[in-house]
C-alpha cells in the first residue's frame, strides 16, 4: 500500500515554479519534508510516484492558503482540518517547512518562532530525561512521546480530543505513535483518568498543558497532587508553561511553582530553555 501525500505552500511551491520554468521533472517532499521524491512534471500537473496526481487548479489552491496543510487523493486534494466537539473551534494540521502543528482557533500548540515542533519538543525531551514508564498527559501530534520512547521502556500518553487524533492519524510526522510497540494511545480527560492510575506507577511524567484559558484545571493543585501521587519516589515532572520572557508567562510560572511545592513536589526549577519547570517527588 502507497504511504499517503501530504503538501503544504513548500512542498508544492517548487512543483510550480520548476513547471513555470518548463522543467518536466522536479524534487519536492511527499510527506513534509521527511522523504524527497521525483515528481514529473506534464501540462496537467505534478504526477507523483506514488501513482497520484496534483493539478495545477489544486497546487494554486495550495498556494492560497499558506495555514493549511492537505492530503492528496486519486479525487483530489483535501485540507486536514476538523471540527472540534470538545473546544468548539477548528483545529487544523499548519505547516512550517518541517514538522507540523495544530493550529486552534488560530493559536499555534507548539513554538514556532525561531524554532520548529520537532525542535521544540526536543528541548522539553531534554528538560523531562525520559526512562522508564512514562506519562505523556497531553498528546497532540504525539511528538512528546515518540520523542520520549526512544529513550524510555513504555509511553502512555492521553489525548482529550478526537479532532486533534484525527489530525495525528493524517500527519506523516505521528506516524510512530501509531507504529512503535512502546506507545500505549488513550483517549479521554487525563484530569479524570490520572485518579485511576495506581501510586508511583511513572519514573517521568511530561506535562504539556493546553493554554491555561482552555484547560486551567491542568493547571491546579489537586491535578498537580495526582500528578505526585502517581511517581515514583525520585520521579521527574517536566512541566511546559510557555514563555518565561512575557509578563503572562512569569507570572503562570510563578504560580506553577508555587502550587507545585504545595502538591510535594521538590527541587522545582525553571527551565527557560524548555519554556517550562522541572521537578521531584520528594
Amino acid at each position: 500500500m502507497n504511504t499517503p501525500v501530504v503538501l503544504s505552500h513548500y512542498e508544492v511551491r517548487p512543483l510550480v515554479e520548476a513547471h513555470q520554468a518548463g522543467r518536466e521533472q522536479a524534487e519536492t517532499s511527499p510527506d513534509l519534508g521527511l522523504t524527497r521524491v521525483t515528481v514529473t512534471l506534464t501540462p496537467e500537473g505534478a504526477h507523483f510516484p506514488q501513482g497520484l496526481l496534483l493539478r495545477w487548479e489544486e497546487a494554486r489552491t495550495i498556494l492560497e492558503h499558506p495555514n493549511l496543510c492537505y492530503r492528496l487523493t486519486p479525487e483530489g486534494i483535501e485540507p486536514l482540518q476538523a471540527f472540534s466537539e470538545i473546544t468548539r473551534r477548528v483545529v487544523q494540521l499548519y505547516p512550517t517547512g518541517t514538522a507540523p502543528t495544530v493550529l486552534l482557533s488560530g493559536i499555534a500548540m507548539h513554538r514556532v518562532q525561531d524554532t520548529d515542533p520537532w525542535r521544540d519538543t526536543q528541548e522539553k525531551i531534554r528538560a523531562a530525561r525520559p526512562r522508564g514508564r512514562v506519562l505523556d498527559t497531553c498528546m497532540g501530534l504525539g511528538y512528546t512521546a515518540i520523542q520520549a520512547a526512544r529513550q524510555a521502556e513504555w509511553v502512555l500518553t492521553v489525548e482529550l480530543d478526537p479532532a486533534v487524533l484525527k489530525l495525528a492519524r493524517a500527519n506523516p510526522w505521528s506516524r510512530p505513535l501509531f507504529t512503535a510497540t512502546n506507545i500505549a494511545r488513550v483517549l479521554g480527560d487525563v484530569y479524570d483518568l490520572v485518579r485511576g492510575f495506581p501510586d508511583a506507577t511513572f519514573h517521568v511524567v511530561i506535562h504539556d498543558p493546553p493554554l491555561f484559558s482552555l484547560a486551567g484545571e491542568l493547571y491546579g493543585r489537586d491535578f498537580y497532587r495526582e500528578l505526585e501521587r502517581v511517581l515514583k519516589p525520585g520521579g521527574r515532572l517536566f512541566h511546559y508553561v510557555g514563555s518565561p520572557d512575557t509578563k503572562m508567562g512569569r507570572n503562570l510560572t510563578r504560580g506553577v511553582v508555587a502550587r507545585l511545592q504545595e502538591a510535594g513536589f521538590r527541587r522545582v526549577k525553571r527551565v527557560p530553555r524548555a519554556f517550562g519547570v522541572v521537578a521531584v517527588k520528594g
